[in-house]
């Protein structure tokens, strides 16, 4: 058998040609393809390639910028060539590279600034895993975001991707040290920081041009393709988010056998902030989806699952399971699973892990004063009961289901009332 290890630190040779042309009628688009030159270990000289491979070892890829053509179909003028952000990363931006990135660390940091572009006002970190974000959050300072966006899934965050929106500092670098990432992609880094960052030696630190343009992005579509395994293809706008502001939001209601059927309760200021934050957050999230988010910062995160009620119950359960490895951490120094581990050897007394079991038994996962994003309607009021029965204060989905009124009835019905408003549009992201 082949060396295991060795096939994730093989440079692929693709045989994708250095442009790359597609015409839409009369209108043609033009690509380049991006390569860097880095040392390879393995190899001991310099490689110039571009991605080391695809979505697994095996499967060549390449990456292209867009560096000509204006297309327009429509009303919609898609965007324009001299606007790249992670097509455009060059050796300069390269500060260290670790390695040749594949395709994932870099759809990664693609997905992180798909969310970043709404949370430009403060101080903001999303850290990438498979293309989903594991944790989100707002800070009073970067160090602070990544902190809190760190705790939110400290488990998931271990190999994953960093993305933060504004200049790097010293207190931030410190932090981040202390963790396992593969990637940290950032706008600037201070002076020393770069120092800090290479004691991962095959942490890739990316500088980013352009974020500080990054909410221009918001408003900008591009051509989205999807390929299928005949060779066909289908290609759609990429999607705009409509909700940027409070006013955007709708109070839920609606009209079912003539009856009609309105919130309780209207949304508070809190909330608004939660809501916007989280439907922004939602972006970036595979469907189906449904997150909880408190205080600016993601608490439960369920993704990709086939039933709504099902995907909240998925972020409920992962909400509980990464608060308890966050308070043990925080306590002991130790993952919840190894304190279990422990606990089983003899190592360490069973009371401290019933406290902590205690503790979140009784915050329910730090889900109570929680709101609830959901990416689609609910198809049927039991997906909200599940959000209500932990203690959630709001709830926001599109609307349009046949049975709305029934998940307006139960937010009313909450002790206290649950308020609910509609984004008017959907989210799907598959």
């Amino acid at each position: 058998m082949q060396d295991i290890k060795k096939i994730y630190r093989t440079i692929m040779d693709d045989h994708f040609p250095e442009e790359m042309k597609i015409s839409f009628g009369d209108q043609t688009l033009i690509y380049r393809k991006r390569t860097w030159k880095i040392f390879d270990e393995d190899r001991g000289e310099v490689v110039e390639k571009g991605l080391r491979y695809g979505e697994n070892p095996g499967q060549e890829a390449a990456l292209y910028e867009l560096v000509n053509g204006n297309l327009v179909l429509g009303d919609c003028k898609f965007i324009e060539p001299g606007l790249s952000l992670v097509s455009g990363i060059d050796e300069e931006g390269m500060l260290q590279s670790g390695k040749h990135p594949g395709k994932i660390n870099l759809t990664d940091i693609d997905n992180g600034l798909n969310i970043l572009k709404f949370l430009t006002k403060k101080p903001a970190a999303v850290i990438m895993k498979h293309n989903n974000p594991s944790g989100v959050a707002y800070g009073e300072s970067l160090a602070d975001a990544y902190e809190r966006a760190n705790f939110a899934d400290r488990i998931a965050a271990f190999g994953g991707c960093l993305v933060l929106n504004r200049t790097v500092d010293k207190t931030t670098a410190e932090l981040i040290s202390q963790n396992y990432l593969e990637v940290v992609a950032a706008p600037e880094y201070e002076e020393g920081t770069v120092e800090i960052l290479k004691h991962r030696k095959n942490l890739r630190i990316i500088r980013i041009n352009r974020m500080d343009k990054l909410e221009q992005y918001t408003k900008l579509r591009f051509v989205d393709f999807k390929s299928l395994i005949d060779g066909g293809i289908i290609v759609q706008q990429s999607p705009l988010n409509s909700i940027l502001r409070k006013e955007d939001f709708k109070p839920a209601k609606a009209i079912f056998r003539g009856k009609e059927y309105r919130i309780k309760r209207l949304p508070t200021e809190k909330e608004y902030e939660d809501f916007l934050f989280g439907w922004s957050v939602e972006q970036g999230v595979t469907s189906n989806s449904v997150l909880f988010v408190k205080n600016g910062v993601t608490v439960g995160i369920g993704t990709g699952e086939q039933d709504r009620v099902g995907v909240a119950e998925i972020a409920v359960f992962k909400a509980y399971t990464k608060y308890a490895d966050a308070l043990c951490f925080k306590q002991y120094g130790i993952p919840y699973k190894t304190l279990e581990k422990e606990i089983a050897e003899g190592k360490r007394d069973l009371d401290l892990k019933l406290a902590i079991d205690e503790k979140v038994k009784r915050d329910r996962g730090n889900l109570i004063g929680s709101v609830m994003i959901s990416d689609a309607f609910f198809p049927f009021r039991d997906g909200v009961d599940v959000g209500i029965k932990e203690g959630i204060t709001g709830i926001v989905h599109p609307g349009g289901s046949e049975r709305d009124f029934e998940s307006i009835e139960a937010c009313n019905e909450a002790d206290p009332p649950v308020t609910m408003v509609f984004t008017g549009q959907r989210a799907f992201k598959h």
